[in-house]
């Protein structure tokens, strides 16, 4: 993807078609990637169920979450992967072998912390994810499913776990609320006036 770190989020994912290499390798997760393509070329409006584990793992977070995730990995990071919306959840494509590490992760960071980090669903080998249309329907915010960063080539750079550890814990301490109040003084006396006449 040709995108510039500074660029806001809506600028940045604005592509919604699938390149040719994209679909290739898209299909490459699939048993039969010459049948997948020739459904494309036919219904190029049709979402498809693939299999996770081989060529890419999935990790399903809350719409919100994961955009607050995506915009560390490019603000702060090395950028993201190919990047769906599918029915209220953010898709974020990742290296084979993420679903596995990333939930055993997630348990060690949090241990002992209230971080909020809501539940990610991770997909690896024995799953299957719905992976959007190769082209998006219009209008986009009509549909449930669409490419916010669509694959564009047959070898797209595919986050691990590590990465989206480190988006997940940031997206999380970024979601935690500032007061407009100053700490209070630890040293001040307090007197209860509540009892006052």
């Amino acid at each position: 993807m040709s995108s510039t770190r500074n660029e806001p989020f809506a600028d940045r994912f604005d592509v919604c078609r699938v390149t040719a290499d994209g679909a290739a390798w898209l299909a490459s997760a699939g048993t039969y990637p010459r049948s997948t393509l020739a459904l494309w070329k036919e219904r190029p409006e049709a979402p498809v169920v693939l299999p996770c584990g081989s060529v890419f793992d999935v990790v399903s977070v809350p719409a919100v979450f994961g955009r607050r995730m995506v915009d560390r990995l490019w603000d702060e990071g090395p950028g993201s992967g190919p990047v769906a919306a599918f029915r209220g959840r953010m898709l974020l494509f990742a290296a084979p072998g993420t679903a596995q590490r990333l939930p055993s992760l997630l348990h060690w960071e949090e241990f002992g912390r209230t971080a909020a980090i809501p539940p990610l669903l991770c997909h690896g080998n024995g799953d299957a994810v719905t992976v959007p249309a190769l082209l998006s329907p219009t209008p986009p915010a009509s549909c449930d499913s669409r490419w916010l960063a669509a694959p564009d080539t047959r070898h797209p750079w595919l986050p691990g776990a590590e990465i989206l550890l480190w988006a997940a814990v940031r997206a999380a301490r970024a979601a935690v609320r500032i007061s407009i109040f100053p700490p209070a003084d630890q040293d001040a006396k307090v007197y209860d006036v509540s009892r006052r006449r």
